[in-house]
Parts: C-alpha cells; structure tokens; sequence
C-alpha cells in the first residue's frame, strides 16, 4: 500500500493539563525488523496517557513520544522477519507509545487479530486493558477459581476488564467504586458485592467475608494499610499504579506472620519478549471470553481524534465508566 510520508498525530507539546494535546503533522513510522506498520481505525486512550501527558510516565528508549499505548486498524507494512500478518490484514495491538496517529509501528508479536464479532472501535479498547489484568491477576497473582477477588476502581477501563474476566474463572468477584450507582454497574458485570469506597468501610466488609485471596490495586497510598486488612492469610496484593502516591509505612511483620504477598508490575517497560508472552496468553484464553459474549466492552465515549484533549478531560473525570477511544479514521 502507497503511504503519503506525513501523517496527522497529536503531540504533548509540554507537561502539563489535556491542553498541551497539540494537532501536528510528524512522519510516517518506518517497520524494522520484526515490525508491522498499522493504519489507525481507532486508539484506546488510557490513564497511562495522562501520566506521560503530565511528564511523570516517559516512553522507553526508542518508542515513538506521541503517546497512545493500544489501537485497532489494518496492516499496511511490514518490516523484514514478519511472518504472521500480511498487508490488509486487521488487527488490534498493544503499542509502545505512537497511537495519537494516523500510523503506527510495534512488534508484530503484539498485535492481535480482531475477536469474532468485534467493531474495530471495540477492538480498540482491548489491548492495554487485557493485557495488564491478565498478567498482574493471573499470570501475577496466580487467580484460580473459587478466590475472592477484589478490584479497587470497578466501573475504570482496568476495573470492568477485571471484573469480567475473574468472574470467567469462576472467582469471587469484589469490587470497590465511589458511588452507589456505580456499584450497581459493578454488579451488574459479575461482582457478588460492590462497595461504595465513600460510605462504607470496605477493609472491615471484606474481612467479614473471609479475607481476599487476591486485591488488583491502582490507588496506592492509604489504601495500603487497608488491602493488607483485607486480605486472607497467604493473600496476595497487586499493585499496578499509585493514585495516591507511591509512599506509605507498611507493617512488614504482618506480611511475615500472615504469609502476605506484596508484588506489581507496570507493562510499558517491560521487554518485547515479555509483552509477546502476555499476547499469546491474552489470545488463547481471553480472546475466547470476548467471542463468547463473557467479556464485553464497557465504552464510555468516543472522541475524534483532533479532540484528544477532550478525550483525557473525560478520563480524568470522575464520573466516566469503561473505555474512552479517539476515531482516527474510518
């Protein structure tokens, strides 16, 4: 396919609020070895974005600045070594940085064919999201069936994904979210109880429920303290981001004498070889869970992709639910 050597991209133009999101023209990305180039149908916009926005999440060595860290569309090139897809091909992928764009590039092993059934815009929305829950909840935390499982933040792109994919291996689902309609949506998705994080005393609820077997946490800062409460003896605490900051006084002998696990990650910096696992993991099991209608997309809204600003007003908005994507193309 014939591609024009400019393209349309959104840029951070210098830290700071969803105004710095600037329309500019940049080059095309050229596929190296190993590399599929995408022509954007959609890009999933995430919170990971915001915080590269702010100058507090920077791209690893070599990835593209423009932030966007998953999208769907078609192949149109492909760098030497590549030999899964072929030019026309659809796909959905996870991205190291670049999907604020008309094109973008990443490994080959990172991009995911369209789930049966799925639009292109629903496609979007799947990548980061599945990604991170699948290897922090299971291939991390080790979920199996039976477990109590809480996700902190239910109705969030991570919350939603979360939710439906622990209630698919037959855990029990908990769910925490900041008000009660919100908690309904929460159960509504699969959680046996949702928890209204403003009103009520989660940490002391989940005790008297028997403890979580696992906690998935994006909060951080004092809710430390309280996933430790709520967990069972030889629970086990995922941490993947910090909302409330990143520093807080933690009581080691209670790990010790409760046989408690204190583990997380962040995907971005992970290596190539790493991320290729988790695809193939994401596609033999929860790719099969999105064809069966028992993992859906939660859309909350959709942006073009010159309002990009206004995509990352809405996710840091309190009350959005699920998946915010920008329309690159149609």
């Amino acid at each position: 396919m014939t591609m024009s050597h400019e393209m349309r991209a959104i840029a951070i133009t210098e830290p700071g609020g969803p105004e710095v999101l600037q329309p500019c023209y940049v080059p095309v990305p050229v596929p190296s070895h190993g590399q599929i180039i995408i022509r954007l149908a959609y890009a999933g916009v995430n919170r990971p974005d915001a915080l590269q926005r702010v100058g507090s999440y920077a791209p690893p060595v070599g990835a593209s600045p423009l932030p966007g860290l998953e999208c769907s569309g078609t192949v149109v090139a492909l760098g030497s070594g590549c030999t899964r897809y072929k030019e026309g091909d659809l796909v959905c992928a996870l991205l190291p940085g670049g999907g604020y764009a008309e094109y973008a590039a990443c490994a080959e092993a990172h991009a995911l064919p369209i789930p049966q059934g799925l639009s292109l815009r629903d496609a979007a929305c799947l990548p980061e999201t599945c990604f991170t829950v699948w290897s922090n909840v299971v291939m991390r935390g080790g979920l199996k069936a039976g477990d109590r499982f809480l996700v902190h933040g239910g109705t969030s792109g991570i919350g939603v994904t979360a939710i439906q994919i622990a209630k698919a291996l037959g855990a029990r689902v908990f769910a925490t979210a900041g008000n009660d309609d919100k908690v309904r949506i929460c159960e509504g998705l699969g959680a046996e109880m949702g928890l209204n994080y403003r009103t009520q005393d989660w940490a002391q609820i989940l005790r008297k429920a028997g403890g979580m077997n696992l906690i998935l946490d994006m909060v951080g800062g004092s809710y430390l303290p309280q996933n430790l409460r709520s967990l069972a003896d030889d629970g086990r605490l995922v941490q993947i981001a910090f909302l409330q900051g990143a520093k807080v006084e933690v009581n080691f002998a209670e790990l010790m004498m409760r046989r408690l696990t204190l583990t997380g990650s962040t995907l971005r910096p992970q290596s190539d070889l790493a991320k290729a696992r988790i695809a193939a993991e994401v596609e033999a099991h929860v790719w099969p869970m999105v064809a069966s209608g028992k993992v859906k997309v939660v859309l909350d809204s959709e942006f073009p992709l010159t309002d990009a600003a206004a995509a990352h007003a809405r996710i840091e908005a309190p009350d959005h639910i699920g998946k915010i994507v920008l329309k690159v193309q149609s």
